[in-house]
């Protein structure tokens, strides 16, 4: 079985809500549930990563030690966790699985590192029948390893990681449509870096966040100006070195990390940039002991929520939010049957947070869990909105069924930040997202019982 001690959580798209209250479900449903069975994989799991299709499916992609493994894909269809096209459909053994959705043509897209090509980094995606290679196989220069994969605002698919052809610094790189270009200077951090996590601003910026090896281990943010690689504050702002760095924005498009705290026991801590500093988000090392395998996501109403390895609860998953003032549980700490390795948290499109993660209590299986869901659901139906003209310059009108007239509107960028904000009391609301760059959003219409969604594309 492969237990390695470093992990890359990957920040996928988080869809945006308005605050209002989505579960209207008893409070003795405020569970973590396993979503269809238990450790559903054939075999072992390693780097879980968890991702929602445009549809509401979770998918999750994973190393498959059934399949010599290589990489495989997984998706609940309701009932039950399904092969998307072929198990380890990789040609070589498959590390650090990235997962990702693409704004354009909503299809899966996974990058590696592809030990069937000397260590160095592949994207797939798959077409609707096949995986088939994105641009070349291997397109990094050498080795790479952490790829973290996400898509800009206009759909390009972007990898970053560890880049053993520039001294295992930090590389950027893009599909143009043809081949993969350096997205500014290869290698562009200071020194070694580890972790690399990777997300887009709703102003189309790349953001990437990693353990410094250039300033003593410390957590580095930068961020990609047009031009240069900029450090977003100061680099190696954190305390102490790090390790599992997770980067994400806040619906207010602030940068957040969380990170295991050398410098606090090895506990977890998240910082956030203000627009000038580095400020600690409640207590540092708030958790109750060590943690590993950390992964970040902010909730609907803005909430930052941490999923950890919690080495208070025999190594189980637990998921603590900071509530404002202070960091508390959500659910009971330490709920997975058994150990857990490979956290990825992401919030449904109706808003509730499900985790990922290889299963000791089940083999070593991967497990998919959420809170206060019930199995079997499918998160979201488009059936009842309608949008015109789409792709749009200017102006854009959202008409929707007569159910959905006591609802809320919003338009949210594929990061999942909320731009717009709109009551709706009539069939047909006008809008005007003339302001907003090019690019995919998304429109969620959002009442007591549903959540309806669908994209737009502003020209």
């Amino acid at each position: 079985m492969k237990k390695l001690f470093y992990i890359l959580f990957f920040f996928l798209p988080v869809f945006g809500f308005t605050q209002m209250d989505l579960y209207k479900d008893s409070p003795l449903n405020y569970t973590w549930k396993y979503i269809g069975t238990a450790g559903f994989s054939a075999g072992d799991a390693v780097y879980t990563c968890l991702a929602f299709s445009p549809s509401g499916e979770p998918y999750v992609a994973y190393s498959d030690g059934a399949n010599s493994f290589k990489a495989t894909v997984m998706r609940f269809d309701g009932i039950s966790w399904v092969n998307v096209g072929n198990a380890g459909f990789s040609t070589g053994e498959a590390d650090w699985t990235s997962l990702a959705f693409s704004p354009i043509n909503d299809r899966p897209y996974v990058a590696y590192t592809d030990r069937g090509n000397s260590s160095k980094t592949t994207v797939m995606k798959f077409d609707g029948t096949n995986w088939v290679i994105v641009g070349n196989t291997g397109f990094s220069s050498e080795e790479a390893d952490y790829p973290s994969l996400a898509f800009s605002n206009s759909g390009e698919p972007y990898v970053a990681y560890q880049d053993f052809g520039n001294s295992e610094k930090t590389t950027v790189m893009k599909f143009n449509g043809t081949t993969w270009v350096n997205v500014g200077n290869a290698g562009f951090s200071a020194g070694y870096s580890s972790n690399t996590s990777l997300v887009f601003s709703s102003f189309g910026e790349p953001y990437v966040a990693y353990y410094d090896g250039g300033n003593s281990g410390k957590a580095t943010v930068m961020k990609f100006d047009g031009t240069n690689w900029v450090n977003v504050g100061s680099a190696g702002f954190t305390n102490s070195s790090v390790y599992y760095p997770s980067l994400a924005l806040s619906p207010s498009g602030e940068p957040y990390v969380a990170y295991q705290d050398f410098g606090n026991s090895y506990k977890a801590t998240v910082m956030k940039f203000d627009g000038t500093n580095w400020l600690i988000v409640g207590n540092a090392g708030f958790s109750p002991s060590m943690v590993a395998y950390i992964s970040l996501a902010f909730s609907p109403a803005g909430e930052p929520y941490v999923a950890y390895q919690d080495h208070a609860n025999s190594e189980k998953a637990s998921v603590i939010k900071f509530d404002g003032t202070n960091w508390v549980d959500v659910g009971i700490a330490g709920f997975s049957a058994g150990v857990a390795y490979y956290s990825s948290l992401v919030f449904s499109p109706n808003g509730k947070p499900y985790i990922a993660y290889q299963d000791d209590g089940y083999s070593s299986k991967a497990s998919v869990m959420a809170y206060g869901a019930p199995a079997g659901i499918k998160e979201q139906q488009q059936q009842q909105l309608t949008f015109y003209p789409n792709p749009t310059k200017s102006k854009i009108t959202i008409e929707t069924s007569g159910a959905l007239t006591a609802s809320y509107l919003v338009i949210v960028n594929i990061e999942g930040q909320q731009l717009i904000t709109r009551q709706i009391t009539e069939p047909k609301t006008l809008l005007d997202i003339s302001n907003l760059p090019s690019g995919v959003y998304f429109v969620q219409v959002i009442n007591e019982k549903t959540v309806e969604v669908g994209k737009i594309i502003k020209q």
